[in-house]
């Protein structure tokens, strides 16, 4: 598997993701989405596609982590804690 890093928190990001919860939006929408979090995580981590991870695998793995997702949106979590967790998930579903 490639490494990958921690990237720059999505500061104009986040705040638009967050409004558009707040306003009524699905979580998945907003994780998995064509302007969500899964699409600009794969903006940076197209390395991924390396180890035969897809844009969509990336998309499933961050969907079944959108608890942890929110908790940041929210303010609960702080992007490198929520990023580093997302990390391992991604290291222990992509083979090698």
């Amino acid at each position: 598997m490639p490494h990958l890093h921690v990237p720059d928190e999505p500061g104009g990001r986040k705040q638009h993701w967050l409004d558009a919860v707040l306003g009524g939006a699905e979580m998945e929408e907003v994780v998995s989405g064509p302007d969500g979090v899964a699409r600009w995580l794969w903006g940076r981590w197209r390395s991924l596609a390396v180890a035969g991870v897809t844009e969509e695998d990336l998309a499933a793995i961050v969907a079944g982590y959108r608890r942890e997702i929110w908790l940041w949106l929210a303010g609960e979590r702080t992007w490198t804690q929520c990023c580093s967790g997302l990390l391992g998930r991604i290291g222990r579903r992509v083979p090698g």
